[in-house]
């Protein structure tokens, strides 16, 4: 098993200020819509002996999604898309995480929007980790994974005159991760 830097061991939490859980959807069959997720809450445990030890949790509250136009975040809310007043969270919760190669790692698990819960391998990279002018060492994580949204009931479509629809089914997921480091200052 290929070795992990010895640092990243340890318990973190993802910065919402500097990450960004989103998503790119075809719109009209010409163009890209980006959204993301403002409230998040992620953790992280990094068994740097045994990664395949190693968890990882992401809630994200669907009625926090953004994409920069307040009538689309109010459909995406409503039961066409997320539902946010029945189902406000999605979740993710790692079952396996294996270094694939140097500063990449596949870390699959359950990703459950709308109670549907399916199985999802998601590959990130480590981008870097360093002290932040306050002290806390942070860790850096991309990725994207793209999925198929009718795999989790968001079945919203119209179909355009030219015979394409006006959302894609499959979407692109979007990971920017700065994760702090949670530390024992007093030792």
């Amino acid at each position: 098993m290929p070795e992990i830097d010895a640092q990243l061991g340890g318990e973190w939490m993802f910065d919402p200020s500097h990450t960004r859980i989103g998503f790119s959807a075809r719109h009209a069959m010409v163009t890209k819509v980006r959204g993301a997720f403002n409230e998040i809450d992620g953790r992280m445990h990094v068994d740097a002996d045994d990664l395949s030890r190693s968890t990882v949790t992401v809630r994200l509250r669907t009625a926090s999604v953004d994409t920069r136009n307040a009538e689309r975040d109010a459909h995406l809310r409503s039961a066409d898309f997320f539902d946010a007043e029945r189902y406000p969270e999605i979740v993710f919760t790692s079952t396996a995480v294996d270094e694939v190669e140097d500063n990449t790692c596949m870390v699959a698990g359950d990703l459950t929007i709308r109670d549907v819960t399916k199985h999802v391998v998601i590959p990130l990279e480590a981008v870097g980790v360093q002290r932040d002018p306050s002290g806390a060492l942070r860790a850096g994580f991309e990725g994207t994974r793209r999925v198929n949204r009718r795999d989790w009931g968001l079945e919203w479509q119209v179909v355009l005159d030219t015979g394409g629809v006006l959302v894609s089914e499959k979407i692109t997921l979007e990971f920017e991760i700065s994760a702090v480091k949670i530390e024992d200052y007093g030792s």
